[in-house]
């Protein structure tokens, strides 16, 4: 991976961060054009090694944020938002992005949890779902119902996910 690809794919990040905070979505416009831009210009740079790279990178951010979108914990644009990231990254760089901005998501979580003071009542929630699933063996308490589910963009966790991945890798 080369230092244009991460910089290609930083202004559909930025407008991807924009319309999460302002929309709550990631629409089309942002992501299909990084897709194929980020496949275009591998195969352009790299040849037919460049976009089987482009096409695995995509295809690993896909799938793992499609496991997260079933769970409930991202939405729809998300998803194709990291096949667009790793169809410019590849592979290792996309996944670093998913593992710093699952963690950054967390602490983003906990400060509006903090913030909102639902920590007591959030942490009771998720002893009593965890402890049904170990007594019953039921995964319907572990999912909850859908008014429990902290939402807030998940670009706020992604867009530095994203930076901390190129600041390591």
């Amino acid at each position: 991976m080369t230092e244009w690809a991460l910089w290609g794919c930083l202004p559909f990040l930025t407008a991807a961060l924009f319309t999460d905070i302002r929309w709550m979505r990631i629409p089309n416009w942002i992501t299909l054009p990084a897709l194929i831009g980020g496949l275009l210009l591998q195969l352009i740079i790299n040849g037919w090694q460049g976009l089987l790279f482009s096409l695995c990178g995509s295809g690993a951010g896909f799938l793992l944020l499609l496991i997260m979108y079933f769970i409930g914990a991202v939405g729809a644009g998300d998803v194709k938002l990291f096949a667009a990231i790793g169809a410019w990254t590849g592979v290792l760089f996309s996944l670093q992005v998913i593992v710093y901005s699952v963690l950054l998501g967390a602490v983003v979580g906990w400060i509006i949890i903090l913030y909102r003071r639902e920590t007591g009542r959030r942490l009771r929630s998720i002893i009593s779902r965890t402890a049904g699933f170990l007594v019953l063996r039921n995964v319907s308490p572990v999912k909850g119902r859908e008014g429990e589910l902290l939402r807030f963009p998940f670009m706020l966790a992604v867009f530095p996910g994203f930076i901390c991945a190129y600041l390591y890798f």
